[in-house]
């Protein structure tokens, strides 16, 4: 998208809109790991789920003609990774982390042999609504048009923040989260609350999976995660599992992976690839920030930090 006719004043805008095309899928991913986390098991798959997601919504789209066709069947592939996990975790003595790892590299292996004849067609993508209609500008309409599941996400965040707070079913989760022994106590079904929260929370990595090949950028190649669902359980902890905190951090690292293409579309092609490192950066910082010797997350649940 070119800039420079418009000088340095749209670079503000340019990367508010790169903000919000790059931060849907963390948005989804993340808050499928919130829900996740919030009952004590962490899933590091998200990335499998993510890809393979991708791969599903492209294929399904170009196949049946409707995008949101293909939402829903990477919605419904990554809840089936998401279960996938949640009852392996459910063996006594199985570490979350190696599963996670094991399905993350099952699900992109899949996705890319299953992938390989849709590397070429192009499937419909999913609509966007025109914000910049105030604007004759077509620079600035370009970079205003928002897809319609950046607002599902944030709607998503708010009921997720009222769920896990206002709720019977949310004051389940949490308490499976935090202490296995008091769930059990208050007759709570610990390992099905805790399959469920992991299938959920891989529905919405497919969804966001979706989002990648059926909108920004809007194609399925085998590089098109980047790594987004493992940063995403970094993106979760910096939130202290909280889904609104969530959605501004994902905006934050949505923010600092539009930073580059911004530029670039300024005409200011000098340090691109050192620029678009920045959500790395970002994630290996807050990783740093957020381990601590002496002090310890009090919101994280507790279930957690428990090793089995």
């Amino acid at each position: 998208m070119e800039m420079t006719s418009l000088g340095w004043t749209v670079l503000p805008l340019a990367i508010l809109a790169g903000a919000i095309r790059v931060s849907t899928p963390f948005i989804f991913v993340s808050l499928g790991e919130s829900i996740t986390e919030k009952s004590g098991r962490i899933n590091l798959g998200l990335e499998g789920n993510l890809v393979l997601g991708a791969m599903s919504a492209y294929a399904v789209s170009f196949l049946s003609g409707s995008p949101w066709a293909g939402v829903l069947a990477a919605g419904a592939v990554g809840m089936l990774f998401g279960t996938l996990h949640g009852l392996l975790c459910s063996v006594r003595r199985v570490n979350d982390t190696a599963i996670g790892i094991s399905l993350m590299v099952l699900g992109t292996g899949l996705a890319f042999f299953w992938g390989k004849p849709f590397i070429e067609p192009k499937a419909p993508s999913l609509p966007t609504i025109p914000l910049g209609f105030w604007t004759d500008i077509p620079q600035v309409q370009s970079a205003l048009d928002v897809n319609v599941l950046f607002f599902v996400g944030v709607a998503l965040a708010f009921v997720l923040r009222i769920f896990f707070n206002r709720t019977g079913w949310g004051l389940m989760l949490r308490t499976v989260g935090d202490s296995e022994d008091a769930a059990r106590s208050l007759g709570f079904p610990v390992l099905k609350v805790r399959i469920l929260a992991t299938s959920v929370g891989g529905f919405l990595a497919g969804v966001g999976g979706s989002f990648l090949s059926l909108s920004y950028p809007g194609s399925w190649s085998e590089g098109l995660s980047s790594g987004q669902g493992i940063m995403a359980v970094a993106l979760v902890i910096f939130a202290r599992w909280d889904p609104v905190r969530a959605l501004w951090a994902s905006l934050l690292f949505g923010g600092a992976g539009a930073i580059g293409p911004a530029l670039q579309g300024m005409g200011i092609t000098g340090f691109y690839y050192l620029f678009n490192a920045a959500p790395y950066v970002l994630t290996l910082a807050i990783m740093i920030a957020s381990t601590s010797r002496v002090q310890t997350f009090t919101d994280a649940p507790g279930e957690l930090s428990l090793h089995r």
